[in-house]
């Protein structure tokens, strides 16, 4: 009877010995997979396929964001700076604009441009973008127009994160601490 036994009780105790928790939230089980059809920062139709094989973060904003939107990117830009450089190369942010009346490609690309080169401004139609927020169940609104035409977007400011094959594994807030970023970004790149 001790011999099953023996290797049962070894199997729960090395398993203890590998951290299961992550420092940002683990959304492995309830988020789908990376899936879009948006226009790219250089105006040309991209789907989810152009963006596999680098672990990738999805952020939803605007270039006209006063704070919220600048903040979340220079957070992610310091993250991905601690990364060592073969590490910066296998990662991308996807900056998806939900303002696209304001945020033409050319517009995106000089926006994403000060972020850094893993930066890749997108946008669409309302009905794609419709698609993409209600698939990771976000949501987004346009306050009042003022007397020049300037208006406030209401939007999410969490980070979704997928692995290579760009599958959803974590979401990053904006009041988690930069190192517990990259600790995570660092794991889930050395996982695959």
């Amino acid at each position: 009877m001790l011999k099953w036994l023996s290797p049962i009780l070894l199997s729960v105790l090395l398993a203890g010995c590998d951290d299961p928790n992550w420092h940002t939230s683990d959304i492995s089980d309830i988020m789908p997979a990376l899936d879009l059809s948006l226009i790219d920062e250089n105006g040309k139709q991209v789907e989810e396929d152009a963006y596999t094989g680098k672990t990738t973060l999805l952020y939803f904003g605007y270039t006209h964001c006063p704070d919220v939107c600048p903040t979340s990117l220079a957070r992610m830009t310091a993250a991905i700076k601690k990364l060592d450089e073969p590490a910066r190369d296998d990662i991308q942010v996807l900056f998806v604009s939900v303002d696209p009346e304001r945020d033409t490609p050319a517009r995106l690309r000089q926006y994403t441009d000060v972020f850094g080169p893993q930066f890749i401004g997108l946008t669409g139609s309302t009905a794609q973008l419709d698609a993409l927020t209600n698939r990771y169940r976000v949501s987004y609104g346009y306050g009042e127009k003022d007397a020049n035409g300037n208006y406030d977007v209401s939007h999410s400011s969490g980070i979704f994160v997928f692995n290579e094959q760009g599958d959803a594994r974590l979401l990053m807030r904006n009041s988690d601490p930069i190192p517990s970023m990259v600790s995570d970004l660092k794991r889930l790149m050395e996982r695959g």
